[in-house]
C-alpha cells in the first residue's frame, strides 16, 4: 500500500463490497425492538409469488399474494415499506431528533436504531436502501432480521447498483450474497444456510456500469446445523496432480480439480506474510530522506553494528514509552517468527541487503516475494511523472524489461525467493495533473491490453532466466481488468491482488479468478487501520483484530482441498504504522501520527487512515525504529495460525 495508490484506489472494492463499514455488534449487543417483525423468521417466497427464469438474465420474482408477503416480511423489508411509519419506536426516534441529518451520516455510527429507521424510510434506490437497512440490523446484532433483509435483495433487487466513494459501480446483490454467507456461518444458531445463490455479472471487471449483464439465481435459505459449516476437505492425493511449476526448493502444484498448493522444501506452504518497512518517524520518501523498500535493511541509528528493526526492536508491553527491565530487546524478526510469519513482501528489488535476507531465511525461516514495480511510480521506465509510464512506448518497455532481467539475475540463485511479483496496483495507475493531483506516474489506461501483454512478456523472460522456475505473480489492484489480464497474460502463474474488502474476507474473488483465469490467488496486501473516530484505542484495536481474523479464516476456507481451492495465502499490510503517508497536502508531516482519512472503505468507521495499518504501533514516535507496541491483532492472528496448523 502506498499513499497515492490508496487515494486513487479507484475500484478495489467496486465489484464486491463498496460497503464502508465493519459490523460493530461484536462489540456490544445493542438490538433494538422491532414493532412488527413479521410472521415468518425467514420468508418462504414460493408461497407468495413465483420465481421465473432462474439462472438467466431474464430472472424476476412476481408477487401473487402481496398482503401475505407483507405480513410475513414485517416492517422495513421490501415489500413492507409502510409499517415502519406506524412503529412507536420510529416515532420516538424521530421526535428525539435522532434522524436529523443526511442519510449517509447514518452508516458509520453506533446509533443503530436511528440508522435503521433512517434507511428504512429514506428515498433511495430500493436495493441500496434495503442494503443499508440490513446493515443497521446487522450492526445492532439482529442477525436474523439482517439475513432476512439481505435475502430480500436477492429476490427483488439483484441488479441494484450504487456508487462508491469514487463514483464507480457498486453491485449490491453480490455483496448481499457474501453477507448472508458470512452471518449464517458465524452465527449457526440462525439455523439456515444459503445454497445455490449466484449473481454473475458480465462486464463487472471494468468501471463502466452500462455494459453489465446479470445472470441471476437468488438461491434458497435452507435449514442448517452447526456441523454443516465444518470444512470438508478433498483428498488431493486421490485427485492427482495435473501440473507442477518449479524445479528447485519452491514448487507450485496444480491438481486435477483446479486446486493449487505451494510447496517449499517439499512441505506444504501457505503464505502467511507481512509488508515490512520499520522506518524511523520523521523520515519520508517525499523529501528524499527515506527509501521505504530498502533503508530498514541497513539502518543502524545507534551505531552499534547491528541492524536496528530486525534485531533490536522491543515490545513496550505496558505502553509507557520506555524500555523497562522486563521488556527485552528481541528484534522484529523474532517477533514475526513467533507470530507465525513465514514470508516478507519486498516491493522493488534493487540494492537489498542480501546477507540480511539470507539470515532471515536461515535463522527465522522467512521466504521473500521479490518484486519489480514495472513502471509504477515511473520506476525504471524513464517516463516523466505527469505523463506516466506508457506500455506502448518501446523504449520505456525495453528499460523496464532490462530491470526485470537484472532482478532475476541478481536473485535467481537465492533459495529464499518464494516467487517473483510484477507491479503494484499498476491497473489503478493514473497520470497526475500539475497543481491538482499527484497521480502515480503510471498510464495503464492509455492501452490496458498493452499493459497486460507487457506483463506477460516479463513473465516469459523470467521463466527463461530463472533456472529454478519459481512462480511468477502479478500484483493487481483487486480484480479491476481481471478479464483483460486473463486474455493477455496467460504465462503468469499466480494472480496476486491487493484487496481490502472487509472483515468478511475476499468474497467471490477466489471463484472469479478460478472460473475466468484458472489461476491460484495470493492476496498481496490486506489489512485494516487500528484507528477510527468512533471508538477508543482499545476498541479500535479489537475491531482491527476482528477484520484480520475474518480475512485469515476466509483464506483458510479456500486453500487446496477446501472451497475454491486456489488460495495460496496472503500478505498483511503492515507490520508497523508509517507516519509519512497522510496529512493535508502539501505538508504530509512525517513527524505527526495523522488522523486524516485518505479514502473510504470497509473499515471500522468507513475510513482508511493510512498511517494506522500496523499490527504494531510505534507509540508516541520516540525511540523509533526500535520501539513497538504490539496490538491485539498480533495475538489473534498468531492464535488463528496456530489453530490452522493442526488441521
Amino acid at each position: 500500500m502506498n499513499r497515492t495508490g490508496r487515494i486513487l484506489c479507484l475500484l478495489s472494492i467496486f465489484t464486491v463490497l463498496g460497503v464502508f463499514s465493519l459490523s460493530y455488534a461484536d462489540n456490544k449487543q445493542t438490538c433494538f425492538k422491532i414493532n412488527t417483525p413479521g410472521t415468518e423468521k425467514f420468508v418462504r417466497y414460493e408461497k407468495y409469488g413465483t420465481f421465473e427464469n432462474v439462472g438467466t438474465d431474464k430472472y424476476k420474482y412476481t408477487i401473487t399474494d402481496a398482503k401475505g408477503l407483507k405480513d410475513a416480511t414485517g416492517e422495513g423489508i421490501f415489500p413492507n415499506t409502510s409499517d415502519v411509519y406506524k412503529s412507536p419506536y420510529f416515532k420516538q426516534v424521530k421526535q428525539d431528533g435522532r434522524l436529523d441529518g443526511v442519510k449517509w451520516d447514518f452508516v458509520n455510527n453506533t446509533d443503530f436504531e436511528a440508522n435503521y429507521y433512517q434507511w428504512a424510510t429514506t428515498a433511495e434506490d430500493p436495493g441500496v436502501k434495503l442494503y443499508y437497512t440490513a446493515l443497521a440490523l446487522e450492526n445492532a446484532g439482529n442477525y436474523e432480521r439482517a439475513v432476512k433483509a439481505y435475502y430480500a435483495i436477492l429476490v427483488f433487487f439483484p441488479r441494484a447498483k450504487g456508487v462508491t466513494f469514487w463514483n464507480t459501480p457498486w453491485y449490491v446483490g453480490p455483496v448481499a450474497v457474501e453477507k448472508i454467507k458470512y452471518l449464517t456461518k458465524e452465527h449457526p444458531e440462525l439455523g439456515v444456510k444459503l445454497v445455490d445463490a449466484d449473481i454473475h455479472i458480465d462486464g463487472k471487471y471494468d468501471d463502466d456500469k452500462n455494459n453489465d449483464n446479470f445472470i441471476i439465481n437468488p438461491g434458497k435459505l435452507v435449514k442448517a446445523k452447526k456441523k454443516d459449516w465444518n470444512l470438508k476437505p478433498v483428498n488431493l492425493k486421490k485427485i492427482g496432480i495435473k501440473k507442477t511449476v518449479g524445479k528447485g526448493n519452491v514448487k507450485l502444484v496444480e491438481y486435477n480439480n483446479k486446486h493449487y498448493q505451494l510447496f517449499v522444501d517439499d512441505k506444504p506452504f501457505i503464505v502467511r506474510g507481512i509488508c515490512y518497512s520499520p522506518n524511523p518517524v520523521g523520515l519520508s520518501p517525499d523529501n528524499g530522506t527515506l527509501n521505504v523498500s530498502r533503508d530498514w535493511m541497513f539502518a543502524d541509528y545507534n551505531k552499534n553494528g547491528i541492524i536496528d528493526g530486525p534485531y533490536e526492536a522491543w515490545d513496550d508491553k505496558n505502553k509507557n514509552e520506555i524500555q523497562d527491565a522486563d521488556e527485552p530487546t528481541i528484534g522484529d524478526f523474532q517477533l514475526m517468527k513467533d507470530m507465525g510469519i513465514n514470508t516478507l513482501r519486498l516491493y522493488h528489488y534493487p540494492n537489498f541487503n542480501k546477507q540480511l535476507l539470507k539470515e532471515g531465511h536461515e535463522k527465522y525461516g522467512f521466504m521473500y516475494m521479490i518484486g519489480n514495480f514495472i513502471g509504477m511510480y515511473c520506476t525504471d521506465s524513464g517516463a516523466k511523472w505527469f505523463e506516466g509510464t506508457d506500455y506502448t512506448n518501446p523504449e520505456q518497455c525495453e528499460k523496464m524489461m532490462d530491470s526485470v532481467k537484472k532482478m532475476v539475475e541478481e536473485y535467481k540463485d537465492e533459495d529464499y525467493v518464494l516467487m517473483w511479483v510484477l507491479g503494484n496496483e499498476n491497473n489503478y495507475g493514473t497520470v497526475g495533473v500539475v497543481g491538482v493531483s499527484a497521480g502515480t506516474g503510471c498510464n495503464v489506461r492509455k492501452d490496458i491490453p498493452a499493459y497486460y501483454k507487457f506483463v506477460n512478456e516479463c513473465a516469459k523472460l523470467i521463466k527463461e532466466l530463472d533456472p529454478k522456475q519459481r512462480p511468477v505473480a502479478i500484483c493487481n489492484g483487486d480484480q479491476l481488468f481481471l478479464d483483460i489480464c486473463a486474455q493477455n497474460a496467460p504465462d503468469l502463474d499466480i494472480y496476486g491482488a491487493n484487496a481490502y474488502r472487509g472483515k468478511e474476507g475476499f468474497g467471490a474473488l477466489w471463484k472469479d479468478v478460478s472460473d475466468l483465469y484458472e489461476k491460484p490467488v495470493v492476496i498481496t496486501e490486506y489489512g485494516c487501520p487500528a484507528f477510527s473516530k468512533m471508538y477508543d484505542a482499545d476498541e479500535n484495536e479489537r475491531q482491527q483484530a476482528i477484520y484480520h481474523e475474518g480475512s485469515i479464516k476466509n483464506i483458510q476456507e479456500n486453500v487446496a482441498g477446501y472451497g475454491s481451492g486456489n488460495a495460496l495465502g496472503g500478505i498483511i499490510f503492515e507490520w508497523t504504522d508509517e507516519w509519512w503517508k497522510a496529512g493535508p497536502p502539501p505538508e504530509f508531516d512525517p513527524s505527526v501520527h495523522d488522523e486524516t482519512s485518505q479514502w473510504m472503505g470497509p473499515f471500522i468507521d468507513g475510513c482508511a487512515y493510512e498511517e494506522w495499518f500496523g499490527i504494531c504501533s510505534v507509540g508516541d514516535g520516540t525511540l523509533t525504529p526500535f520501539k513497538r507496541q504490539v496490538r491485539k491483532a498480533y495475538y489473534s492472528i498468531k492464535d488463528m495460525w496456530e489453530k490452522y496448523k493442526t488441521k
